[in-house]
């Protein structure tokens, strides 16, 4: 049974051995298929099947290892898009077939790793420092961004004073609801200061420039006034580093380009470039660091691209007839060999018949016709005709960024001798060698092209095109030498994007016709044909270059770049920040939790409301004293036209410092004429702030009356101010304050109660 079984074995391996190789080579076509159809992925399965069958094929082993990279970026490529999408559980899925494809691929590698990172992110949006950080990484976690201040309000104001410059300073502070230091060596002098409608934030710019001082915030609610020169900006400013990488970069002048823009435009000192990383390490204030990411956003773009498409047409023709009897035209005479010569000598008789070709002066008048021989050449009749064309069409495609060079060279390098020499050997009998330098020139198409892309889809290209070749060959010093025919074009010329430009046409039209024969009989009309041969030639050739440029990638010119910007003045820089809106009155909490002077102060704006009874402001008491707000007169009837007073009364009140409060109006019966202090707050004779706003579309009335700082709070009762109306229309309407409180020195909320007014236009 043993003997039985080992020779089955045997051939059931010799029969499957085929077997195998047939699959594998199957297997390797199929990936060879998928391959072609740009199936990386399933073509490596292929490829790595095939290899596992037979690891001793290369042509399988260079397939598997050639698609292995190829597959793997295939995942990368799509990893990359899930996770554009927000998909970062597929992306990171991705990612992983990758390096298990290719373990080494250090792309997959960044990118599993960069998506993990944005996983714990949105899981953990405040991810805290492990355990193994060190002190330094936690010291750098920990750090913060430049000092802002936070949102203040920028609701209009009016504000007139003439003070010292702090207590303007910390005026405007306290409507701000910020704190305000000064530095030590700051100087104040007494100042006049008028303004009508700015924001709170747009004051404390006024006032320092103004005052010839300059302000940097210190904590989010906290300013320091310094006087402003540049030995305290220097001291004072803050410094704010950053690393900007350049993404666009084609050459090594780009970023020494930006770098010698930011030198000179943002006059930044500390500045460092890294061309091997292409970035660039910035240290200044934050407003020069502001106006740099400015400038590297618009400049570094992704250069321009222009295709430029070269036509080479050449035409030629050649058509040649060669027609008649070219007869003999010379005829050759000459002695005949046999002539006969006798010689006789003295005293012998003896004859000698010598056969010469020569004659001498005894046998000249012998001569007779069969003495001469004539030669006569035979008569060629030709008969032909010869047309040839040929076409030669050229049509290369040059891509090429924008300002640079682009080359494109089509033909052989043909060897030319420049020159010899011959080295000095000493010695006798030695023959020295003589050695020839040869110099290689690019022989047929030969294309040069620089694109500038401008504005409005135009591209100049500034370009050389030569179109040569070997025509023929000649003999200088002993060396065959190559003679090249030359057409070459060197111009610059704007074209519109897809224009088509004829760069130069040339038409060559030679006719040449010969006529050989016998003179006399050449020229006989009918015996021409037979005494003489026409030759008659016509040669065309026409060459056309054309340029067609087609703009893949435009100038990416963004709108913002050409807005002009404030940045302060010749001897700083710095950014002026535009005004917002001020926020609507549904936002009024949000904003209050975050700066809560701020909305108490100065109200914010509110939708149209209809007039109903006056509620008291749900704010928290403060512990020193309640008060009610009265209007007088509390009812008034007015004729239309008419201009009338009413006054806002407190009756009270203990310790009041500042009385914000909204009123609203039927803004279809009255208008708003005047705002004026109305001498509660300035009992004791201190001036007093007041701030206003109206909005006459939804019949709002924002007013803000605050003491100075440093004066204390009043007590008892009084007009806190006037309004003037002018009646506009028949009606009755109702002038109601919907919210209304106070504040003492120290800025805590005092609850007052509402009030309302009834008013009749006839």
């Amino acid at each position: 049974m043993r003997r039985l079984t080992r020779p089955v074995l045997c051939l059931l391996l010799c029969l499957s051995l085929p077997a195998f190789a047939d699959q594998a080579k199957t297997l390797y076509e199929k990936g060879a298929d998928a391959e072609a159809r740009q199936n990386y992925e399933q073509a490596y399965d292929f490829y790595k099947q095939a290899y596992a069958l037979k690891p001793k094929e290369l042509r399988y082993r260079a397939s598997f290892e050639r698609t292995r990279f190829l597959a793997a970026a295939s995942h990368v490529h799509r990893g990359q898009i899930l996770r554009d999408g927000g998909k970062l559980e597929e992306a990171r899925a991705e990612f992983q077939k990758a390096l298990e494809i290719d373990g080494s691929s250090f792309i997959a590698q960044q990118e599993l790793k960069r998506t993990q990172q944005m996983i714990q992110e949105a899981q953990n949006p405040q991810p805290q420092a492990s355990a193994g950080s060190s002190a330094l990484r936690r010291r750098l976690e920990s750090a913060q961004g430049p000092v802002e201040l936070a949102p203040i309000s920028n609701v209009p104001i009016t504000l007139k004073l003439t003070e010292d410059t702090k207590v303007i300073y910390e005026t405007i502070g306290k409507l701000a609801g910020i704190n305000v230091l000064f530095d030590p060596d700051y100087t104040s002098r007494r100042v006049k200061i008028e303004l009508n409608g700015v924001t709170l934030e747009d004051a404390l710019e006024v006032v320092s420039f103004e005052t010839k001082t300059f302000w940097r915030p210190v904590t989010p609610n906290t300013i320091f006034v310094a006087q402003d020169n540049p030995a305290k900006r220097k001291e004072l400013e803050q410094n704010v580093i950053k690393t900007f990488y350049l993404s666009n970069l084609s050459q090594p002048t780009e970023l020494q380009d930006v770098v010698n823009a930011m030198r000179t435009i943002l006059e930044v000192s500390r500045i460092q470039q890294l061309p091997s990383q292409g970035a660039i390490v910035v240290r200044g204030t934050p407003d020069q660091m502001a106006l740099a990411q400015k400038l590297v956003d618009d400049l570094d773009k992704a250069k321009p691209e222009v295709v430029v498409e070269v036509a080479v047409m050449q035409v030629s023709r050649d058509k040649m007839r060669n027609l008649g009897i070219n007869p003999p035209t010379s005829a050759t005479v000459q002695l005949q060999p046999n002539i006969n010569t006798n010689t006789s000598n003295s005293g012998t008789n003896t004859n000698t018949n010598t056969s010469t070709n020569g004659i001498n002066l005894n046998t000249l008048a012998n001569l007779n016709a069969t003495d001469f021989q004539v030669t006569i050449p035979q008569a060629t009749a030709t008969a032909l005709l010869s047309d040839s064309n040929t076409k030669l069409i050229q049509n290369p495609q040059i891509r090429a960024l924008d300002g640079q060079k682009a080359t494109l060279k089509i033909g052989d390098r043909v060897p030319v001798a420049t020159g010899s020499f011959q080295p000095g050997i000493g010695g006798v009998g030695i023959n020295p060698l003589v050695n020839t330098q040869f110099q290689y020139l690019d022989v047929g198409v030969n294309v040069d092209i620089t694109p500038r892309v401008h504005a409005g889809r135009e591209v100049t290209l500034k370009m050389t095109l030569d179109i040569s070749a070997v025509t023929s060959y000649v003999n200088i010093g002993g060396i065959s030498q190559p003679v090249i025919g030359q057409r070459k074009i060197e111009h610059e010329i704007r074209l519109k994007d897809g224009e088509v430009n004829l760069l130069g046409g040339m038409l060559e039209d030679q006719q040449t016709k010969a006529l050989t024969g016998i003179p006399g009989l050449a020229q006989v009309p009918i015996l021409k044909y037979l005494f003489s041969q026409t030759n008659t030639e016509h040669r065309e050739n026409e060459i056309v270059f054309v340029l067609v440029p087609h703009i893949i990638r435009g100038p990416d010119a963004s709108k913002a770049s050409g807005d002009m910007l404030d940045v302060g003045t010749a001897n700083a820089i710095e950014l002026r920040r535009a005004s917002k809106p001020a926020p609507p009155a549904a936002s009024a909490p949000g904003a209050a939790a975050q700066a809560p002077a701020a909305p108490a102060v100065v109200p914010q704006a509110q939708p149209q409301v209809q007039p109903q009874p006056a509620q008291p402001t749900p704010a928290p008491q403060a512990g020193n004293g309640n008060g009610t707000f009265m209007f007088d007169p509390p009812s008034l009837s007015q004729t239309k036209g008419a201009t009338f007073t009413v006054n806002v009364m407190l009756s009270g009140g203990q310790n009041i410092y500042s009385v914000p409060l909204q009123l609203n109006y039927d803004p279809n019966q009255l208008q708003v004429v005047n705002v004026s202090n109305g001498g509660f707050l300035s009992q004791d004779g201190q001036a007093v702030a007041l701030v206003h706003r109206d909005d006459p579309a939804t019949g709002t009335l924002q007013v803000t009356a605050t003491r100075p700082p440093g004066a204390g709070g009043v007590s008892g009762q009084g007009a806190v101010v006037t309004l003037t109306f002018m009646a506009k229309g028949p009606g009755q309407s109702a002038l109601t304050i919907t919210r209304g409180g106070a504040r003492d020195p120290a800025m805590q909320p005092i609850a007052l109660s509402g009030a309302q007014a009834a008013i009749t236009v006839q």
